[in-house]
C-alpha cells in the first residue's frame, strides 16, 4: 500500500497528521526566523498601550497611541513576513499534493479539517515552543 493510497484509506487521520507536521514547521520558521525577543517586548509594549487607550479621555493622547500602536502593529507584520516567504512555496506544493489526494474522496470539505487541526495544533505548539 501507498503512502496516497493510506492517506485515502483514512483521510481524517492523515490530514490530522499533516495539518500537525505543517503547523510544526510553520511555528518552528516563526521561532527561528524572527528575533523573539524583540517580539515579545512590542506584544508586552501593545498590551500597555491598549490599557492605556481604556482609560484615556483625551483625544490628542489617544491619536498619538493608536499612532504608537500602528506603527508597533507594522512592524509586527513585517517580522511575519520572512518566515512567509521561506515556508510559502513548499507549503503551496504540499496543499496542490493534499487536494489531488483528498478531493476525490472528500470533496472540498478536507481544507475545512485541515484548518480546523491546524488551529489548534498551533495553539499548543505555540504555548509549548514558547514562540510570540
Amino acid at each position: 500500500m501507498t503512502l496516497t493510497e493510506m492517506m485515502a484509506a483514512d483521510p481524517k487521520i492523515s490530514i490530522a497528521i499533516f495539518s500537525v507536521v505543517v503547523t510544526l514547521v510553520s511555528t518552528l520558521a516563526q521561532k527561528w526566523l524572527t528575533n523573539q525577543e524583540h517580539l515579545k517586548s512590542l506584544k508586552k509594549r501593545q498590551k500597555e498601550i491598549q490599557k492605556e487607550l481604556k482609560k484615556c479621555k483625551d483625544d490628542g493622547i489617544m491619536k498619538e497611541l493608536n499612532l504608537e500602536m500602528m506603527k508597533i502593529v507594522g512592524v509586527m507584520f513585517k517580522s511575519s513576513m520572512k518566515p512567509m516567504f521561506v515556508t510559502i512555496i513548499p507549503f503551496l506544493l504540499l496543499f496542490m499534493w493534499l487536494r489531488g489526494i483528498y478531493s476525490p474522496v472528500m470533496g472540498g470539505s478536507w481544507i475545512w479539517y485541515y484548518i480546523g487541526y491546524s488551529v489548534v495544533a498551533s495553539i499548543i505548539l505555540r504555548k509549548v515552543l514558547k514562540v510570540a
